[in-house]
């Protein structure tokens, strides 16, 4: 999560209008979490947090999820989020409440992003989608290109490195083109991950990245 990813998110969440809700999907230690219930609190909205916190070193389980709470609890947002634990899949088919702001950030296969995509169903229309990672996981960037650029949903309206901006609205051809327009990084950050792997990084920094992280 990068400044200018954390800027974006504030922006959308302040966007928001007294009684509004926000779903995130996929908080870890809740940084994101921080500041989209910072930027809500400001409109009068509220978030709820959607995390399995699944046990594991890549995750961390409980440990995780009461480092989650003591920040959010430090960050005085008791009150403005409310955790829901669970997997976002097992939670969606039974969800009735309505909510106006979508920030997905789960698990990044083709499968589970395409049913996160799903919970835009209790979106009003025209409302904001954000999801991070795209353009830069596999599996989230070929989602977007089966419900984007080939859907009828979605419109992408711009990204902040890996965090792509869509409204649930049709999309005109226009906007199936400026999808398109971002294979080229997205293929950039592949060969990136690959170079990282064989342990070429040197290569890597010809392409601009100087970093052992995957560029997400």
């Amino acid at each position: 999560m990068t400044r200018a990813q954390g800027e974006a998110l504030w922006n959308a969440a302040c966007r928001l209008e007294k009684g509004d809700v926000i779903l995130e999907i996929g908080s870890h230690q809740g940084r994101s979490t921080i500041v989209l219930g910072a930027a809500a609190r400001t409109a009068g909205a509220t978030v709820i947090a959607v995390d399995p916190f699944v046990d594991g070193r890549l995750f961390g389980g409980s440990p995780t999820r009461q480092l989650f709470e003591r920040n959010i609890r430090q960050a005085g947002l008791d009150d403005v989020v409310e955790l829901v634990a669970g997997y976002s899949t097992a939670l969606r088919p039974d969800w009735d409440r309505p909510i106006q702001l979508l920030y997905i950030d789960g698990k990044h296969d083709y499968w589970t992003y395409t049913d996160d995509l799903r919970w835009s169903a209790h979106l009003p229309p025209g409302a904001e989608i954000l999801v991070h990672d795209c353009f830069s996981s596999i599996g989230v960037t070929l989602g977007t290109l089966a419900k984007v650029l080939f859907g009828r949903r979605y419109t992408y309206v711009d990204r902040t490195t890996s965090l792509a901006r869509f409204r649930l609205a049709p999309p005109a051809a226009a906007d199936r083109l400026r999808v398109l327009a971002q294979l080229p990084w997205f293929l950039r950050n592949v060969v990136v991950k690959v170079l990282l792997r064989l342990r070429l990084r040197p290569v890597a920094r010809l392409l601009g990245h100087d970093s052992p992280y995957d560029p997400y």
